[in-house]
Order: C-alpha cells, then structure tokens, then sequence
C-alpha cells in the first residue's frame, strides 16, 4: 500500500527502536510484514515507481516458517502449485531422466512453484505500507550501543533525514545503498543470460522440464495457471535477439517435446521480454555498525538450484526473530552485537546455498558439444537427489533462534526454537 513517507517515519518514531527497510522486494518485504506482525513500523521504502511484473520462483521448505509466522500458509497454497517431478532433456530432446522430486523434499516440507507477483500479492495482505520513488543518498553509521544510524532519504529532488535505529538493506544484487558502505563485493559472471517469459498452463502443472542443448538451456517451472519459461545462452549469441535464437535451438533440436515447443512460441509471442543476465554477487561482510545486508544485497544467486529466494525468506524470518525478541527483552546484547550475530549465524548458510549455485552453473553454461555429451551421459546416471546434496542438508538442519546472551553476542550454539 503506497503510504506517504511522512507517514511511515511518524509511526517509526512512536518505536522504541526505529528501523528502515531499504527495498520492497522478497526479502525487504518479509521482514516488514514479521516486524509489523508483532506490533512494529518499520519504515518500507522502494527505489522503483512500480511493481515488476515478475517472474517464476520454485520456494522450497526453508521458506514455510515464514508463511506460518505471517499466517499466509493457505494463502500460499492457493496461489502456488506443489512440483512433484523434475525431468531433463538432452542436447537432442530425448528424456534422459525424470525424477519424482516431491519424495526428495516432501520430508522437509512444501516445494511449490509460484509468480514472483503473487508471492508478493500474499506476503502483503496485511496493511503493508511501503513509499516508491525512494533511495537512500546518504548513510552515516556508528557502532557505538547509544547512538543511530542517520540516513538521508531522497524522493526526486526532495531529501528527508532521520534517525534509525537499525538499518536493512534489500534493495536487490544490485544495491546502491550497499555501495554507501563501500562494502568489499565479489561475483561471478557466467557469460549468460537469457529471456523470462509466461506460456500457458498444460496438463502437467506438477513437472519441472528442463532442455540441456549444446549451448543453450530451455527450461520452464509451473506457477499458478501458467508455466514460467526461461531461454538462455551465451550472451555473445542472444545479441542476435530471441527471434534468431529461437531459430537456433530448433535447428538443433527438430522435436523438444510438447512443452518446450510451446516454450518457444511463448518466447516468440511476447513483444518484449524480459533479458536475465546470469551474475551473482558475494558481500565479504552483511554487517557495520547498526546496518545489516540483506537477502539479495547481501548474496545474490544465480538460478540454478532455484534456491536464492527462499534463502532471502529464511534469512528476513532470522533476521525478524532476533529483532522480535530485543524488543521484548531490554536487558539483550546491544544492536550491533545482535546483527553481528545474525551475520555470524546466518551468512555460512547462504554462501553454502550460494556455493551449490556456482557449481551447478559450471556444469550448465557451456558451449561445447563434447561437453553436451558428457554431461548428458552423467544427468543419466545422477539424480536430482544427488545434485541436491547440499541443499538438502540445508533442509534437514533448518535454523531455529536463541538470541545471544549480552556475554557472547556473536557466538553461535545449537539453538532451540524461540516461540
């Protein structure tokens, strides 16, 4: 809900400890909705003026605690589909394996596909104030216990200072607040990048396909009601545009199956679609002072294990937790110990998460047809059990919250859950 900036720093002040959110995106948005959830305002700004149409998410179990918290399960299920099948075609569209993903993942919880714009549509069903048009210009930050953090926010030509207590950023792999901080970044850059766009549902709506050719990758998930459908390569050979390209994959591959074919013509029907250049980026540290990275600011992935967004929500029900409890609790550790904390806790998670993303990409974004070969050969015989090894380890040690205690704020235990 668009909500005057004013507004929402009016309401912030009335806390006992202000917070500013920087970004309305998956992670940004989690958070808010937890703080407010328990009786919080923090402040939701948005650099964009709009809602991006969005694209399609596979939110594995990492994500269910969130959804529970906000009291949005139901809602999730209603607009989301569950996958139960994951198949792989090779450089020539043969079905090399398909493999019944819902048993892999089922003990862990939901794994369900769903728009980019719907998740949002479900995380903001409460009040969810939120101000566009706005960025942060300025940021001064001290790690001293009694003082805050000033940032000066900017709406066109207009800037607003104030005083927070703790500062989120979420603004997205590209952060502008995350340079403020002159916060040391790495990335990879794979070379690829391709189009996202919707097809219509088919009679399959439990199955994740993906088309392996010798330099390209034609994959689609299932959402509610349509079927999202990436289309990727090299960059050096998607500059000829998705026409051309379109035109190449079909010289290679004369019969991909029925929906890849309407993947394709999807791909070809929208008058402009979306353009994904494959990156990540690393930030060496999430925390300064009273500022925390967060969600895609402090690691963004590349969509090979479709994991990165589920991570973001996992990170925002931590981060929320830890936040909760210090508000309740004034004799807690002092607020840079506690992000220290949830950094501490947290960050080795996201980058294990992150590692099996890069690795997966080595494998897929190649232009070799000996390579093709190979690793057609290997997708044969390994299963999509295996290439989810870490992450199924991930699954099956989900994090619960202790708050650290004021005498080792930054030291991480076996937690128990804090409910």
């Amino acid at each position: 809900m668009e909500t005057p900036l004013h507004d929402q720093l009016e309401a912030a002040a009335r806390d006992s400890r202000p917070t500013l959110i920087v970004g309305a995106g998956i992670a940004g948005t989690t958070l808010a909705q937890l703080l407010r959830g328990a009786g919080q305002h923090p402040v939701l700004i948005e650099r964009s003026a709009g809602r991006h149409p969005g694209y399609m998410l596979a939110l594995m179990p990492m994500t269910d605690a969130a959804f529970s918290d906000l009291g949005v399960t139901e809602a999730y299920h209603s607009r989301s589909v569950p996958i139960s099948r994951y198949r792989v075609r090779s450089r020539t569209g043969t079905i090399l394996r398909t493999d019944p993903i819902d048993e892999i993942l089922s003990q862990y919880g939901d794994y369900r596909g769903i728009s980019r714009g719907d998740l949002l549509d479900i995380l903001t069903t409460d009040h969810a104030p939120v101000t566009t048009g706005t960025t942060v210009s300025a940021l001064r930050d001290e790690p001293d216990a009694d003082s805050a953090a000033t940032v000066t926010l900017r709406q066109g030509e207009q800037e607003t200072e104030a005083s927070f207590a703790v500062v989120i950023i979420a603004d997205g792999i590209g952060s502008t607040t995350r340079r403020l901080l002159d916060t040391p970044t790495t990335d990879v850059d794979t070379g690829w990048g391709g189009w996202v766009v919707w097809a219509p549902a088919d009679d399959q709506m439990d199955l994740g396909e993906e088309l392996w050719g010798t330099d390209f990758l034609l994959a689609t998930y299932p959402v509610k009601d349509a079927v999202g459908v990436f289309l990727g390569g090299n960059r050096d050979d998607t500059a000829a545009g998705p026409e051309a390209f379109v035109a190449r994959v079909r010289r290679q591959v004369p019969s991909p199956g029925p929906r890849m074919n309407a993947a394709l013509e999807a791909i070809l029907a929208d008058p402009d679609p979306y353009f994904w250049p494959l990156t990540d980026v690393r930030a060496a540290r999430w925390t300064t002072g009273r500022t925390v990275l967060l969600g895609d600011a402090a690691a963004g992935f590349l969509p090979t294990a479709g994991i990165g967004a589920g991570m973001a929500m996992e990170s925002a029900w931590v981060l929320a937790r830890l936040l909760r409890h210090h508000e309740s609790n004034d004799g807690g550790p002092p607020l840079p110990a506690l992000l220290t904390s949830f950094e501490a806790r947290q960050r080795p998670r996201v980058e294990a998460a992150q590692d099996n993303s890069r690795q997966l990409a080595r494998l897929m974004f190649r232009r070799s047809r000996i390579w093709a070969v190979v690793r057609d050969l290997v997708a044969r015989r390994v299963s999509v059990a295996t290439a989810l090894g870490p992450i199924r380890k991930l699954l099956a040690d989900l994090p619960s919250v202790t708050p650290p205690s004021t005498n080792s704020p930054t030291t991480t235990n076996s937690p128990t859950a804090e409910r």
